[in-house]
Order: C-alpha cells, then structure tokens, then sequence
C-alpha cells in the first residue's frame, strides 16, 4: 500500500531533519514541530 504526504506531513519530517542538526537546539523549532503534530492529529480526528 502506498501513500502520499501531504505538505504539512514532509513539512514535519523536514523540521525534525533540521531539529536533529541544529546545536544548541532550537526552542523555536521545537515549538514549531509540536504546533505542526498538534495540527495534524486535530486534522486526522476530524
């Protein structure tokens, strides 16, 4: 079974690509990462 990402989900795989590269780690992106998990699990219960 295959299926496409939407932009919002490589979005996410983006960020926690350049979370992972980033030092010191970035609060910023770490918020971001969680708003943008927040948005998808909201979406997905819908």
């Amino acid at each position: 079974m295959k299926k496409e990402l939407t932009a919002r989900e490589w979005e996410l795989i983006e960020s926690i690509r350049n979370y992972k590269k980033t030092y010191p780690p970035s609060v910023e992106l770490e918020w971001y990462i969680m708003m943008l998990v927040d948005i998808l699990l909201d979406k997905e219960q819908d």
